[in-house]
């Protein structure tokens, strides 16, 4: 199945679930992402996070998320360079979609999810400029606190696991930021 039939099914799947609906979530916020990219190392990535979330049950959730991390490696000579690299700009982008499961605890509402779907990394060095995507898949979980109304506060812990370069990559993430219920 190519990538644009995947994203068609995929869509078509979350946009049901949003229509039966019971309530739900949008969802933006900055991202500190653990990565190495493929690289060898890790490094602090900085970045961007958003998410959609329809409820299908009153605790169970499905959750499209999207991220963007950027950041910059130093690159070993030899092993994504051929010529003596000066370090290079990397970015990481992930689109996932799965179930999140969450229950209402006073101002609380703690949630866990695992999410499934595509990593895009880009590496681009002073002798190198490559792209790869890879599957990818998401293990955590966090909490909202209601500030007011609508409007609640994000923290969030994942494990993010990709395969780009031909590498095995286990990084963590965190992000924070604004919720708005709905």
């Amino acid at each position: 199945m190519g990538p644009r039939i995947l994203t068609v099914v995929l869509s078509v799947i979350f946009l049901s679930a949003l229509a039966g609906a019971q309530s739900g979530n949008l969802y933006f916020g900055y991202t500190y992402a653990n990565a190495d990219v493929g690289l060898l190392n890790h490094n602090g990535m900085n970045g961007w996070t958003g998410s959609l979330e329809g409820k299908i049950f009153p605790f169970v959730g499905i959750v499209a998320d999207i991220s963007g991390q950027y950041g910059s490696q130093s690159v070993p000579n030899g092993v994504f360079c051929p010529a003596p690299c000066t370090g290079g700009d990397t970015s990481l982008h992930t689109f996932l979609f799965g179930p999140r499961v969450s229950v209402s605890v006073g101002k609380f509402r703690p949630f866990a999810h695992v999410l499934v779907g595509l990593a895009r990394a880009k590496v681009n060095t002073s002798a190198l400029d490559d792209t790869d995507t890879s599957f990818a898949t998401q293990v955590g979980g966090g909490f909202d606190y209601s500030v007011f109304g609508p409007l609640s506060w994000r923290v969030e812990g994942d494990y993010l696991r990709t395969q780009v370069f031909n590498n095995d990559q286990n990084d963590s993430r965190f992000t924070t930021g604004l919720v708005f219920h709905f």
